[in-house]
């Protein structure tokens, strides 16, 4: 199974840097002129569900958002474009949030910064570097590291293209985590997603995380089976400054605790100063 998940997201790989190669569709352009006054057109998405893409906020942008997951975890955050091409944004959540239970923390406040490097251009993809030691789930004090390891550093790359009139984002990425005290996994990891606006107030997401730097056989109560993460959600623009996205995380049941994929939810509101 370890295998056959592996080859599956080389393929998605490979397919990603074929597609990077074909010049833009003019009609997607057209597209976008043409669109109503709010959509999801109107800022380019920072992120999937768990993976960066090339995307940044605006100058004067920021958005406040919050994450709701398994365990009754919940994550605040905030990220503020201080350029077209330069955000930084924080972040703190904990276990237990939503229970009846003590709250339990994560240890400290997360931060994220995001460099774009190149805008895109018809023949060649946007491509960014950031950093980012916010992970997701609950945190492990014996192993000094999330359920869900924060990205670290990263370069990414986008590309948007139009398909069936679909707007569809292709992205590609290597990350290396500092989550590696503990398990010893010093290893480079690379990630692919896709996004498509199938109307322009939904979009559809997905992801795969090869998770190469989370395999460890011999700790088998923080680390994942060798699958990887494949993770896939429903966003709704409900106006022009609030998203609502249903999440399905961990669709190849990666995480050995876990009997069947999570559920999750986040809500975002962006706005401008």
């Amino acid at each position: 199974m370890r295998c056959l998940t592996r080859r599956v997201g080389l393929c998605l790989a490979m397919a990603l840097c074929v597609i990077m190669v074909f010049p833009r569709s003019a009609s997607s352009q057209e597209l976008i002129s043409n669109r109503s006054p709010y959509t999801l057109y109107d800022v380019a998405p920072r992120y999937l569900i768990d993976m960066p893409t090339a995307g940044t906020l605006p100058r004067g942008m920021y958005n406040i958002g919050v994450r709701l997951y398994q365990g009754g975890g919940g994550l605040m955050y905030t990220d503020i474009g201080l350029s077209n091409q330069f955000q930084i944004g924080i972040s703190f959540g904990g276990q237990d949030v939503i229970s009846n239970r003590t709250l339990d923390p994560n240890p400290r406040i997360g931060f994220n910064v995001k460099f774009q490097l190149i805008g895109e251009r018809p023949a060649f993809p946007a491509i960014a570097v950031g950093y980012s030691d916010q992970g997701m789930g609950g945190y492990s004090d014996a192993f000094e590291r999330y359920r869900f390891k924060s990205r670290g550093f990263y370069a990414v790359a986008s590309v948007s293209r139009l398909i069936y009139d679909w707007t569809c984002g292709f992205h590609g990425g290597i990350n290396y985590s500092l989550e590696n005290e503990v398990d010893g996994e010093e290893v480079p990891n690379f990630f692919v997603g896709f996004d498509a606006i199938v109307y322009n107030h939904m979009a559809i997401l997905f992801e795969y995380d090869f998770a190469l730097n989370d395999d460890k056989s011999q700790f088998p109560e923080i680390a994942g089976r060798g699958r990887g993460y494949f993770n896939a959600s429903i966003k709704w623009l409900f106006n022009e400054s609030l998203e609502i996205e249903l999440i399905a995380r961990d669709l190849l049941v990666n995480r050995r605790e876990a009997e069947t994929f999570a559920r999750e939810m986040r809500i975002v509101y962006t706005e401008s100063f």
